[in-house]
């Protein structure tokens, strides 16, 4: 798991997360977009010091270029580290889907990250993880904007409380050890389920970035 600290343009600071596929690559939701963005890595409580951790400075981010931030469709980034992290036991790459591993609902996953544990809260010091169901697309018709199957995942039990929130996005969706999904944007309420941005569509585009850099 990587932890994003994003300095905005007009020099905010946002958190995002993201997860680590190459010594010096993260991927994570195009909307963590900054001027600047360092990537922590082997972090578990993120204020608490700890030798596994490595903080890298980012050298280029790639935003999809058919990115919308106003439909929030293609909410995918490339982060090239300035720097190949270390592979120890607290830092791993997590492995992606094949182009065409569409991965069916029905599937329960883990959906991981440091955001807000409810509307009210203030963002997670310590990563949380919560298990997280993978629905049917109508699952997701009411987002106002409109849900796309083949891109995205309907994430998440209504009938629950557990969901990704603020500070989480960015950050993956795994399903038997294989991150399948980008934590994108939930209900203003934190009520599931979520959207997740769907990795296995995106596979000819990662491994294009990946091959050029």
């Amino acid at each position: 798991m990587a932890y994003l600290e994003i300095v905005t343009p007009g020099n905010y600071r946002l958190a995002c997360s993201g997860f680590l596929i190459r010594r010096n690559f993260v991927l994570t939701a195009a909307h963590c977009a900054g001027r600047s963005i360092t990537v922590l890595l082997g972090a578990h409580n993120k204020t608490l010091e700890e030798d596994t951790w490595q903080k890298i400075e980012v050298e280029k981010q790639f935003p999809h270029p058919k990115y919308d931030g106003y439909l929030a469709l293609h909410d995918i980034m490339l982060l090239k580290l300035k720097e190949k992290a270390k592979l120890t036991r607290g830092v791993g790459t997590l492995p992606l889907p094949a182009q065409f591993n569409f991965i069916p609902p029905g599937r329960t996953c883990r959906a991981v990250g440091w955001g807000k544990t409810a509307v009210n809260e203030p963002a997670s010091d310590t990563l949380q993880e919560t298990k997280m169901r993978l629905l049917e697309p109508q699952g997701c018709k009411h987002f106002s904007s409109s849900f796309y199957h083949s891109l995205q995942l309907c994430v998440g039990n209504p009938k629950k409380i557990q969901n990704v929130y603020k500070g989480d996005s960015g950050g993956p969706l795994v399903c038997a050890g294989i991150a399948q999904g980008i934590a994108s944007y939930v209900h203003r309420n934190a009520k599931p389920p979520a959207v997740f941005t769907r990795i296995s569509h995106y596979r000819p585009w990662i491994n294009e970035i990946l091959r050029e850099n």
